[in-house]
């Protein structure tokens, strides 16, 4: 059996976060482990994490004192992993924790370091028409990735990557923002890691629901995709 570490990083998350962790709770076995790292949250996002109550007790939850973003959120979470597979679960509810057993197949069928999650495959169970333009900026952000990557990847920046915690050995994580995505991607292929991609389910919310990426997360994006292969290279 795999044993999982599920990561969950959070922002002013109070309408989601309560709904999102009890729904990892039922998707999860009593092996595994979640952790959340709240970003200094200024709603009600703390309060809400203090009174959760859930069936497993392997559950750690961390504070940043200063809003960091994203990347630092993963970036602390990581440090306290201790299972064999991390899994990062948005704190939103675009993802659902039901793909879980989808994303852990190729670790038990075959040869798999990582696997994305992608929105764009086709079989999963219902994707939300949503944001034309965010689907043009997924798409080129993946092509870019691709290409410096030497990769195939049909979502780069999918919420939902899961790979061996070896994975990150020898890694040196930079980016405490969106920018974690590419950086990830890039440092997992030029390991020469395995990577596969699964289907998912994905109910994209609207900036008035709480949506936090940009388009300047696009502009970080290609920034790091040039810096760590120029880096690579060199």
């Amino acid at each position: 059996m795999i044993t999982k570490s599920i990561v969950i990083p959070c922002y002013n998350e109070q309408n989601a976060i309560s709904e999102i962790v009890n729904k990892v709770d039922k998707n999860i076995n009593e092996s595994d482990e979640i952790i959340i790292v709240d970003d200094c949250s200024k709603d009600k996002t703390s309060e809400i994490l203090k009174s959760l109550n859930l069936k497993n007790q392997n559950i750690k939850i961390l504070t940043h004192t200063i809003n960091q973003g994203k990347g630092a959120a993963l970036q602390t979470a990581f440090n306290e992993c201790k299972n064999e597979i991390i899994l990062i679960q948005d704190a939103d509810l675009e993802y659902d924790p039901e793909d879980y057993n989808n994303l852990l197949r190729p670790f038990l069928e075959t040869d798999a370091d990582v696997v994305y999650g992608s929105r764009f495959l086709g079989g999963a169970k219902y994707i939300r028409i949503h944001f034309f333009w965010h689907y043009i900026a997924n798409k080129l952000l993946t092509f870019f990735c691709n290409v410096f990557a030497n990769l195939n990847l049909t979502d780069m920046e999918t919420g939902y990557k899961v790979f061996k915690k070896k994975a990150l050995d020898g890694i040196k994580l930079e980016q405490k923002s969106f920018g974690i995505e590419p950086e990830l991607t890039l440092k997992f292929s030029q390991k020469k890691l395995k990577f596969y991609e699964v289907p998912i389910s994905y109910n994209g919310r609207s900036y008035e629901q709480g949506k936090k990426i940009g388009l300047k997360d696009a502009f970080v994006a290609v920034f790091c995709i040039i810096k760590y292969e120029i880096r690579n290279i060199f």
